[in-house]
């Protein structure tokens, strides 16, 4: 009989990305019946994985009640937790926990977490308060307390952002630049999210014991934003060049809410490296261990054109 892995977030970028992954995949879809849990089970990407074979339910990550009945009979479970206003510590951490708990209260035998880095500490404390990050590491030390096994998923920046919050913008004389605060050499790994990340879950589901305790730092490539440019520049036929900003410049470009925090992630990654100073090592040796061919930045861009 299949095992029930259960997917929260299922019709977002990453939960959709894995469900529909194990949906197609010859050797996943007879392993495992996928469980897609979403807050509203009438929208179009909830039925369409219903349509592919998936059982949708309706789970809402501020409702313990809901999340305990969708991990029922569960013997994998896949979670991400994404808050966005300026509560994110808190409800990460603590909506992170009770799904865990949850797991483990149902009996399951697998958990995979979507990490990320510990900012605070692999910084030596230099760059702290970076929440969305920081409350998912610490998740991730919770998880590895309880008795289920566990693998966790740490993506890369959203190639996704190149269409919204990174997009290029114009200067006014038909070129465009991509303007952040760090030097043009710092380096970003990059994974285009919705089409690649069940290749890296589905490696871990394929092989669970393999994989136990390990992180998949998910990411096709480690780009400099210098070579982002570029890229975009060949990609859309554009001039596109990369501007480093001063600090205010680039406040008033974020959204108030996110400002201070985006701007120490990103002078961490400058100062740290994304993953920490072996970010090339860990994205080398998870990249030999994925699950089929990763998107590169090229391709990404071919499929989802910018439209400048």
């Amino acid at each position: 009989m299949s095992k029930i892995l259960v997917v929260f977030g299922a019709t977002g970028l990453q939960g959709g990305s894995v469900a529909s992954y194990v949906l197609q995949d010859a050797q996943l879809s007879k392993e495992y019946k996928v469980r897609a849990v979403t807050r509203d089970p009438s929208q179009p990407a909830a039925q369409d994985l219903k349509n592919k074979g998936a059982e949708v339910v309706k789970g809402d990550m501020t409702d313990r009640d809901s999340i305990k009945h969708a991990v029922q009979g569960a013997h994998t479970v896949f979670g991400v937790n994404l808050v966005y206003d300026n509560e994110v510590r808190s409800k990460e951490v603590t909506q992170g926990r009770v799904m865990a708990d949850e797991a483990v209260a149902a009996g399951a035998q697998y958990f995979i977490f979507s990490t990320s880095q510990n900012t605070g500490k692999i910084s030596g404390g230099k760059y702290t308060g970076i929440d969305h990050f920081e409350a998912k590491a610490e998740v991730e030390e919770y998880i590895r307390t309880l008795p289920i096994k566990s693998a966790f998923f740490a993506p890369g920046g959203y190639m996704e952002n190149f269409a919204s919050l990174l997009a290029p913008r114009p200067v006014g004389d038909g070129t465009y630049t991509i303007s952040n605060i760090v030097s043009p050499q710092t380096k970003q790994p990059l994974i285009a999210v919705a089409s690649d990340s069940g290749k890296y879950v589905g490696a871990i589901l394929a092989e669970p014991d393999k994989y136990e305790g390990k992180i998949f730092y998910a990411a096709t490539s480690v780009t400099s934003f210098e070579e982002i440019a570029e890229t975009l520049s060949k990609a859309t036929g554009k001039t596109i060049k990369y501007n480093q900003v001063p600090e205010e410049v680039f406040r008033g470009m974020l959204p108030p809410s996110i400002a201070t925090r985006y701007m120490k992630m990103f002078l961490f990654f400058q100062d740290f490296g994304y993953y920490g100073p072996q970010t090339e090592e860990l994205v080398a040796w998870t990249s030999k261990n994925v699950r089929g061919k990763l998107t590169t930045l090229e391709e990404f861009l071919a499929e989802n054109p910018l439209k400048l």
